[in-house]
């Protein structure tokens, strides 16, 4: 497995995320040696769909994206639609797009990214329901456990987790993508 010792990971998400979509590519990365940050438009603490809570590390409105080598976007359709109608989630995620930086999502985590608008002309999975979003935006969808487009990493549903996390640290350990774009 790949060493991301000295590399910072922020983890975008709200209430209401899939348990295991945080809680399973936060130990990856932070197994494979990166410090993982919990970024939120909430204040205080988030709770997942299943019980799990996490204190919030930093406000997503205070975090800067140039702090970051990464981003990883969990699920969960209360979180992902909250989320993406939060304009300051909205502006950070695009960021690391614009920074060329990899960017890890899973289940309804493309939400944000279509909000974004970062996801024309991409090859891209997702939970199913989001397949014609995905299309309207421009996105190639595709159903596959996991999906790599030039630093995006992509996956479908928890059971995609052990296939998600060993991409995303992958690409998080190759660093900046060129064609990883906004």
């Amino acid at each position: 497995m790949s060493r991301l010792d000295g590399k910072r990971v922020a983890f975008l998400l709200t209430d209401g995320f899939e348990d295991s979509e945080l809680t399973s590519p936060w130990q990856a990365v932070t197994d494979a040696g990166a410090t993982a940050s919990l970024v939120s438009p909430a204040d205080g603490s988030i709770t997942g769909k299943n019980g799990h809570e996490q204190d919030v590390d930093v406000s997503v409105g205070d975090a800067d994206p140039s702090e970051y080598d990464a981003l990883v976007l969990p699920g969960g359709v209360v979180n992902a639609d909250a989320i993406r109608m939060d304009e300051a989630s909205i502006a950070f995620a695009r960021s690391f797009f614009e920074q060329h930086k990899p960017v890890g999502v899973i289940c309804h985590g493309p939400w944000l990214l279509i909000e974004a608008g970062v996801v024309d002309g991409r090859t891209i999975t997702s939970w199913p329901s989001l397949k014609t979003d995905l299309e309207n935006a421009g996105a190639d969808w595709v159903d596959e456990e996991v999906v790599v487009d030039e630093g995006l990493v992509s996956s479908r549903k928890p059971d995609d987790l052990p296939a998600f996390n060993a991409k995303v640290v992958e690409e998080i350990a190759e660093g900046a993508h060129v064609g990883q774009t906004a």
